[in-house]
């Protein structure tokens, strides 16, 4: 998934997004266990995705508080 993509996604479409990365990411960890994996890296891409959402996610709720003044 690309980084843009993920820009245009609400809150709640992120969080859902992130979650079903994190599963899918815990069962190609399983299968990589038991068996080789067709695509080893499908692993890898789905870690980047996992830290692109978090990054934006990060991202969004320190533009949404405000910064505190030196007073």
């Amino acid at each position: 998934m690309r980084f843009s993509e993920l820009r245009e996604m609400s809150d709640d479409q992120l969080t859902l997004t992130l979650r079903e990365c994190e599963q899918g990411l815990f069962r190609l960890r399983m299968q990589a266990q038991k068996q080789i994996l067709d695509a080893p890296s499908e692993v890898r891409r789905q870690r980047r995705t996992i830290a692109q959402i978090k990054t934006l996610q990060t991202q969004r709720q320190q533009t949404s508080q405000p910064s505190p003044s030196n007073s």
